[in-house]
């Protein structure tokens, strides 16, 4: 007999399997970043097919067995509708996905990311907030929640980053915010277009030692802002 869970959690990717199936990456609360079969999803009026979508938050109920998950019902609380109609905050949308998937891992303690994919996919739907800044705040604590990032931001370190440029006091105090803040006020503030610049200067410098790979989204992304 299969056991069954229920878990909290996000959808970071869907790709199709099979005639009718699906296959996702789901980042939970409780197991770190799961796969599963979601079988059906992609017929017509299958109750599983919005909820199988990308950025889908909810509670999921997964079949174990020997060597995947199956999804067997969802719980949807927020599908995220604004970025279904904006495509270039979806891009973002998407491009933050990729970079959560690609740094979470199965059986890991992921609450953090989970958290704070979450929050940056709210602040996208807040028109309030440019898109530009949404993305290096999200890297920049993306970073620093997988110790990538420094725990203190000097004003050194941000000198050697702009190079003849002159450091914001502002840059830093918006790097040190972005590192240090709950992650629930962490989109509660803006910045000017000098400022927005450095930090985008500094979040590119550490992603890319970061990361060290190319992201497709990122690459649509770019050809589009």
């Amino acid at each position: 007999m299969q056991d069954n869970i229920w878990v909290t959690g996000i959808i970071l990717k869907q790709s199709p399997v099979g005639e009718y199936d699906r296959r996702i990456s789901l980042l939970t609360k409780e197991k770190g970043k799961v796969a599963a079969f979601a079988r059906g999803a992609r017929k017509p009026g299958n109750r599983l097919a919005a909820a199988t979508n990308p950025f889908s938050f909810g509670s999921f109920k997964l079949y174990e067995g020997r060597s995947a998950y199956t999804l067997a019902e969802a719980d949807i609380r927020n599908y995220f509708e604004e970025l279904r109609t904006d495509y270039i905050g979806a891009c973002y949308g998407m491009y933050f996905a990729e970079v959560t998937d690609y740094c979470t891992r199965e059986g890991n303690d992921e609450r953090e990311m989970m958290k704070l994919l979450y929050q940056s996919l709210r602040a996208l739907c807040a028109a309030a907030l440019p898109n530009p800044l949404v993305r290096c705040v999200f890297e920049c604590r993306a970073m620093a929640v997988n110790g990538e990032f420094p725990g203190e931001f000097t004003k050194e370190a941000l000198a050697e980053i702009l190079g003849e440029e002159i450091p914001e006091d502002s840059t830093l105090y918006a790097l040190r915010y972005i590192i240090s803040s709950p992650l629930e006020k962490l989109y509660t503030f803006r910045v000017t277009d000098t400022v927005l610049g450095q930090l985008r200067a500094v979040a590119g410098r550490y992603m890319k030692r970061f990361a060290g790979h190319p992201f497709k989204s990122l690459e649509v992304l770019q050809t589009l802002c």
